[in-house]
């Protein structure tokens, strides 16, 4: 990349692996980068990306990176092709996420309404509700034969189902929905189904929006109907889109969550010899994985409106920057020497900013804690026994840039 004001070239791209191999290594080499990386996207796509605490903080701050992709240089040229695997995450409609400023505000409030502390508390016995009856079939799962996916049977459908509630979906459009959506996040689509994937996701989103004005009930998705009637003037798009937003973040991140968790509980025995003595809470054992092992390893994309220098580096204006989450928690600046280390007894279990920082932090990060804090201790009390049937080194990560997600998770319960 060069700066047309300063010529400044950056140094060789970082190219982030499609398919994932070793995130830790990625994660590494981003840091080891600097705190301003040059990065190429699956698809060959230039950005930038930031990978240090300190400055990422900064820059999810800052008024000149917005989110408008209108003001992404090699977007606005036609150099991103209308089918790019990732175009679903860099321009995913008009949302809270993808506009500033008063937009923002208003679309945002809206959603925090259904999100005040209070109500997600108000979710805590259906979620524990939801838990028992899924470990149910885990215990089913296990009855039929050694070894069961952890993933498939509990990690994945728990937040499903809490977000399906919260949103108003109908149950039925589960199975196609987790379809469509492992496509929308995977690098390896294949270009010819990239659109077609996005729009039976709208087609799916409008439905549901439909169905919610036809007959509405105590969810987000009548919530923000019933105000576009009262006067706060979204438009069915922004509802769609919102709607799409919660669904995709509601569930990828909180699955990863629960999975990373179990992972690193299992492969450091000590750490939960502490957590079932009692000598560290199940919320150090959320809020450590949130840092070491972060659901949401790179997110897309904001956008200069004019050059950001950062360090010796700068982001010219129509540049894009992505925030590299995962090299992040790693930052030994901010985390101390052992940043390295999955170790659920720091002093200051809260200094990550794994749900983001600033305006667009996540609306939903109590939800995701909440259902991490029921699923896990439950999950260990039934199945005290619980234990990895592969060594760790061969779980495989998905081919997604965007989430720290495995393929699956296959266990021993007794």
């Amino acid at each position: 990349m060069e700066c047309p004001v300063t010529g400044h070239h950056a140094a060789s791209p970082i190219v982030l692996d499609p398919l994932v191999g070793d995130l830790v290594a990625e994660s590494t080499a981003l840091r080891e980068a600097g705190p301003l990386a040059a990065v190429e996207l699956p698809g060959g796509v230039p950005v930038w990306a930031v990978t240090h605490h300190a400055e990422a903080r900064a820059l999810l701050t800052d008024p000149r990176l917005v989110k408008d992709i209108a003001h992404w240089d090699a977007f606005t040229r036609g150099e991103i092709p209308a089918d790019w695997a990732l175009i679903g995450l860099a321009n995913p409609g008009r949302s809270m996420l993808t506009v500033d400023g008063a937009d923002h505000r208003r679309m945002r409030a809206l959603v925090a309404q259904a999100l005040t502390p209070r109500r997600v508390e108000q979710m805590r016995a259906r979620i524990e509700e939801l838990t028992a009856g899924l470990l149910e079939r885990v215990e089913e799962a296990a009855r039929e034969g050694d070894v069961l996916d952890l993933k498939a049977t509990f990690a994945y459908p728990l937040p499903m189902y809490v977000v399906q509630e919260l949103m108003g979906i109908d149950e039925a459009h589960l199975p196609r929905l987790k379809v469509l959506f492992e496509k929308f996040f995977s690098t390896q689509t294949p270009p010819a189904e990239v659109l077609a994937t996005l729009g039976e996701l709208a087609a799916l989103m409008a439905k549901t929006v439909a169905d919610r004005r036809a007959e509405p009930g105590d969810d987000l998705t009548s919530a923000l109907i019933a105000a576009s009637e009262d006067g706060d003037h979204l438009t069915d798009e922004e509802i769609q889109s919102t709607l799409q937003l919660m669904i995709a973040a509601g569930h990828e991140t909180t699955i990863s969550l629960i999975v990373n968790a179990v992972v690193n509980l299992l492969t450091h025995p000590d750490q939960l010899a502490l957590v079932r003595e009692g000598k560290a809470s199940w919320e150090s054992v959320v809020e450590e994985t949130l840092r070491h092992s972060t659901p949401t390893s790179h997110v897309l994309i904001r956008f200069a409106t004019e050059d950001v220098p950062v360090g010796d580096k700068v982001i010219a204006k129509g540049e894009a920057l992505i925030v590299s989450y995962a090299a992040i928690g790693g930052d030994e600046k901010q985390h101390g020497p052992s940043a390295g280390v999955f170790d659920i007894t720091r002093d200051h279990p809260i200094r990550h900013i794994a749900f983001g920082h600033g305006p667009h932090v996540c609306p939903g990060a109590a939800l995701s804690r909440l259902e991490a804090s029921v699923a896990l201790p439950a999950l260990f009390e039934r199945f005290p026994k619980l234990d990895l049937a592969v060594p760790a080194a061969k779980l495989r990560n998905k081919p997604v840039v965007t989430q720290n997600d495995l393929y699956e998770l296959p266990v021993t319960v007794h």
